[in-house]
């Protein structure tokens, strides 16, 4: 019986190399993702935007959840996030539906009540299927085309299909295409831009706000800044999207495709000198100029003064956080810290960060969320002195933590300044 949890260092992984990635840390090798998500009691994909309410990023919009009672429980959880208390609907399956598929005739109708029953027309009625659905090969494009019909007003399909998350297109892809399925072609700005991938803004603070402007940008758009539909529609006139999450590639490459609208991509980044190299690459790109030294020196600032205060600690990563972890553990050891573990699972892309962090630090272990072993973890154990992300807090309660998976979304220079404030406050 194993009594260990499973782990394996930086240099076992990265001699194995990318195609010999250890089972334990595949995701689509295990029965089931069910971490790190189950620590916010949550289901696998629906902290913080889950494909539910995602769907909903649209203004205007409502869902219609198609599901057995057991899929739409945790949605009760969703209805009660201010903003969301009118907006999702329900149509249950029973028995029959799962095996015939006869809850599919009855879509249409579902939607169509929908729309007369509210008091103001929704913008549009978006579709989520779960699991059975996808067993049951539904065509939901052919579906939402009669209700769309039926209800007189733009249906789209979204899909919670768990059995798809490792797939070529998992569901936080696909729902990001549907959101943005809506916008229509539309006399372009040279000086609109719009900026995919997340569901939420950028902080405030972000100076790629400020960058874009000075480069002559007058109007940024994001989905979540958009207080009306005619807003959203406005994304039409954008000269050029900016993808900062690859999960909006497919979205992006859609819009190319019908609107005609070019796009780029952007890494979110925590080694400065890496962010520095992404902007003057961004800005030759666009035919502008970066000024970016006065967030530059911010951020160098904030490290600084943290290694002065807390020297070189040991610090712990999960992937519950608004970073990768493997980049974010290379920035750390990069600036003098310890990095003696890290909890995530891993993918090909992660190997350009693991190859630099075998070479400064070989022995950091890294850990699955995914294992049962991890059952056997000692959590007693003082391997850090601070935890970043909540899974890493699960296994270090004692421990200063940052969950740093804030919904507003850190970037750039500022995120780097913003984290190394949170961690000061941590140890304070």
């Amino acid at each position: 019986m194993i009594r260990e949890p499973y782990s394996i260092t930086i240099r076992e992984l990265n001699d194995a190399g990318p195609d010999n990635i250890p089972e334990e840390l595949v995701p689509a090798s295990q029965l089931i993702y069910s971490s790190p998500a189950t620590l916010a009691f949550n289901s696998p994909g629906a902290t913080g935007f889950g494909v539910k309410r995602a769907g909903l990023a649209v203004p205007g919009s409502v869902m219609l959840l198609v599901a057995p009672g057991c899929c739409g429980r945790n949605t009760k959880l969703v209805s009660e996030i201010p903003g969301y208390e009118d907006r999702f609907f329900f149509l249950l399956m029973d028995e029959s539906d799962i095996v015939n598929g006869d809850h599919l005739s009855r879509v249409p109708d579902a939607v169509a009540e929908i729309v007369e029953y509210l008091d103001e027309k929704p913008s549009v009625v978006m579709i989520c299927g779960t699991c059975v659905d996808a067993l049951l090969g539904t065509d939901w494009d052919r579906v939402c085309r009669k209700a769309e019909k039926a209800a007189g007003v733009p249906v789209r399909p979204c899909y919670m299909y768990a059995l798809t998350r490792e797939g070529r297109k998992p569901p936080m892809v696909l729902v990001r295409k549907a959101i943005y399925s809506l916008l229509e072609p539309a006399k372009r700005d040279p000086r609109t831009v719009s900026i995919l991938g997340y569901f939420s803004s950028l902080t405030d603070d972000c100076e790629l706000y400020a960058l874009l402007r000075k480069a002559g940008i007058r109007k940024i758009n994001e989905i979540a800044r958009c207080g009306d539909y005619e807003s959203y529609l406005g994304m039409s006139k954008a000269n050029f999207n900016i993808v900062l999450n690859h999960e909006a590639r497919t979205a992006a490459d859609d819009l190319a495709g019908r609107l005609g609208i070019p796009y780029l991509e952007l890494t979110r980044l925590y080694q400065i000198d890496k962010i520095a190299s992404q902007y003057r690459a961004f800005a030759g790109s666009i035919g502008a100029e970066f000024d970016d030294s006065d967030y530059r020196k911010a951020a160098e600032d904030a490290v600084g003064r943290f290694r002065e205060k807390h020297g070189n600690i040991s610090i712990a990563v999960g992937e519950m956080l608004n970073a990768n972890a493997f980049e974010l553990s290379l920035a750390l050891i990069k600036y003098g810290f310890n990095v003696p573990e890290i909890y995530s699972s891993i993918s090909r892309e992660d190997y350009v960060y693991i190859r630099h962090i075998a070479e400064l630090s070989p022995e950091t272990r890294v850990y699955t969320n995914l294992s049962p072993t991890m059952l056997h973890y000692d959590c007693s154990a003082a391997r850090a002195d601070l935890t970043l992300g909540k899974d890493a807090e699960y296994y270090h309660p004692d421990c200063p933590n940052v969950p740093w998976n804030e919904e507003k979304q850190p970037f750039g220079y500022t995120a780097v300044t913003s984290l190394f404030e949170k961690m000061t406050e941590a140890l304070a």
